[in-house]
C-alpha cells in the first residue's frame, strides 16, 4: 500500500520545457508563418532557446534567427495567426517528458495535490493536456487568463495552488526556467528546475533548491525538500 506521505502538500508544475516537450508544434508554426513571408526556417534545435517568453517574443526572435526586421506594427496580425495555426497543430508533435506521467501519478497516489501554473494561455493549455490525455491529472491548469498576474510574479503561484484548493506555504514549484525560479522566491515556495527544459542560461547556473535531468528523480528531490 503507497504512503500517503505528501497529503497538504501542493506540486505547482510548469508547461512548456518541463511536462512536455512543445518545442516541435511552437517551432512548426513559426517556420510556416516565416516561409508566408518568403524566409528560411529556423531549426528546431537552434529555436528552442527561442522559447518561453511568449508568442510575440517568439515571433519576434524568430523572424531575428531567420534575417528579417521584426516590424512591431505587424505584431498584432503575426500574433493572431500565430495562435490560430498553433492550435491547429497543438499536438502534432509535442509528448510529455520520458517518466512524467508515471512521476504524477506516483506523487498522487502519494497524496499530493498536482496543478498547472504556466505563462502559456490557458485555453491553449488546456487544449494540448486534453490532446495528449493529461487533464485528468491536475487539479486546475492555470495559465495567465486564470489568475490576476503571471510568472514571474508571485500571484500566479499562490492564486493556482489556492484555487487547486491547496496551501501556497506547502507548495513546491517545478519549472525549466528563470521565470519559474523568480516566481517560487517571490512566493516563498522551494523551486526545482529541469535541465532539458527551455532557458537562455542553463539550468545549473540558475540556483535553484533542487534540479532534476530525469522524472525518475522528482519523487525523491521532493521528499528531501519536504523533510
Amino acid at each position: 500500500m503507497t504512503m500517503r506521505d505528501l497529503e497538504g502538500w501542493t506540486l505547482a508544475f510548469d508547461l512548456d520545457g518541463t511536462l512536455i516537450e512543445t518545442a516541435p508544434d511552437l517551432v512548426g508554426t513559426l517556420n510556416r508563418l516565416l516561409a508566408q513571408q518568403d524566409l528560411p526556417p529556423v531549426p528546431l534545435e537552434s529555436a528552442r532557446n527561442l522559447i518561453g517568453h511568449g508568442a510575440v517574443a517568439l515571433l519576434r526572435r524568430g523572424f531575428e534567427a531567420a534575417g528579417a526586421h521584426w516590424d512591431e506594427a505587424a505584431s498584432p496580425s503575426l500574433l493572431k495567426a500565430f495562435l490560430a495555426d498553433y492550435l491547429e497543430h497543438i499536438a502534432d508533435h509535442s509528448t510529455a517528458y520520458p517518466g512524467s506521467v508515471e512521476a504524477l501519478d506516483h506523487l498522487a497516489a502519494r497524496g499530493a495535490v498536482l496543478c498547472v501554473a504556466t505563462n502559456k494561455p490557458t485555453d491553449l493549455a488546456v487544449a494540448l493536456f486534453d490532446a495528449i490525455g493529461l487533464s485528468d491529472r491536475f487539479a486546475v491548469i492555470c495559465g495567465p487568463q486564470s489568475v490576476t498576474a503571471k510568472k514571474p510574479d508571485a500571484a500566479h503561484i499562490r492564486e493556482t495552488v489556492l484555487l487547486a484548493g491547496g496551501d501556497p506555504l506547502r507548495a513546491i514549484m517545478v519549472g525549466d526556467s528563470i521565470t519559474d525560479l523568480d516566481a517560487a522566491r517571490a512566493t516563498g515556495v522551494p523551486c526545482i528546475l529541469t535541465t532539458f527544459g527551455y532557458t537562455d542560461i542553463p539550468a545549473a547556473e540558475l540556483g535553484a533548491d533542487a534540479m532534476i535531468a530525469h522524472f525518475d528523480e522528482l519523487p525523491a528531490v521532493i521528499q528531501r525538500l519536504i523533510a
